[in-house]
């Protein structure tokens, strides 16, 4: 079930989501910090990169000049693009795999959401070419708005996969955090 082809993930995978609804997350018992700050970080992967897709669209809409969009492009790609392959990182090496050991039923749903995490890798240095010839065609071409339209598409591939990506995980992660409480995971 390939992530650019899905619309979530089925109660088979997300087996615990039944019984541990997303409206009511917040008020159980169980939702302590780490599942807070689950949720922040998804939050923050999202604004990240909506921020990076509006610079781009300011650009190619004329609405701010070459000079000013460098200026907040590329913190703002670079900050995205490092905090995305950080956070996977940190899942692969260390939170998937206290899952896993935790409830074995979960495998096919981390199989899953590893190959998310390859998928959006591949989405990722697209982004980041797309963007570093953007910069190029800013420095050094008259127009820059085939090289604008070239990283719109491929930043906007990489957000729809990240969108449906965290849905995904979060109807994994946070009815599991809620089920075995976040202590299992230490």
């Amino acid at each position: 079930m390939p992530l650019d082809r899905r619309d979530g993930i089925p109660d088979t995978i997300a087996y615990l989501r039944a019984d541990y609804p997303k409206p009511a997350w917040r008020s159980h018992r169980n939702f302590g910090e780490l599942s807070a700050f689950w949720l922040q970080v998804h939050d923050h992967l999202r604004a990240h990169g909506a921020e990076v897709g509006r610079l781009t669209a300011a650009f190619r809409e004329g609405q701010v000049d070459p000079d000013s969009f460098q200026r907040a492009f590329v913190p703002a790609l670079n900050q995205f693009l490092q905090h995305l392959n950080g956070h996977h990182q940190i899942e692969d090496r260390h939170y998937f795999p206290k899952f896993r050991a935790l409830d074995p039923r979960m495998g096919a749903g981390f199989d899953l959401l590893d190959a998310d995490h390859h998928h959006i890798h591949d989405a990722l240095l697209a982004a980041a070419r797309s963007g570093q010839a953007l910069l190029d065609a800013v420095r050094q071409a008259p127009d820059a708005r085939p090289a604008a339209d070239r990283h719109a598409a491929e930043a906007g591939q990489l957000l729809a996969l990240l969108t449906r990506h965290l849905a995904d995980e979060e109807d994994l992660v946070l009815p599991a955090m809620l089920h075995h409480g976040e202590r299992s995971l230490d």
